[in-house]
């Protein structure tokens, strides 16, 4: 099985999201299942475990959920 496995988990937890009114949650979902796809093919190529991507990305959708805006 691998580390695929928690690609599976991430696509259960955004199909939550999506069906109980979460959109940002979703949103964060979509990214950290990019980013967990991205190290577990890097693991597999023998990369470092570090993915690139813009971290600028998520934070600031979560940065104005946690500010109220």
């Amino acid at each position: 099985m691998g580390q695929k496995w928690i690609i599976d988990v991430i696509a259960d937890l955004r199909a939550f999201a999506d069906q109980n009114g979460l959109p940002l949650l979703a949103h964060q979902l979509d990214v950290t299942s990019t980013v967990a796809q991205a190290e577990v093919a890097s693991m597999a190529e023998g990369a470092p475990h570090a993915a690139n991507v813009d971290a600028s990305q998520s934070a600031s959708s979560f940065g104005d959920t946690r500010s109220g805006h």
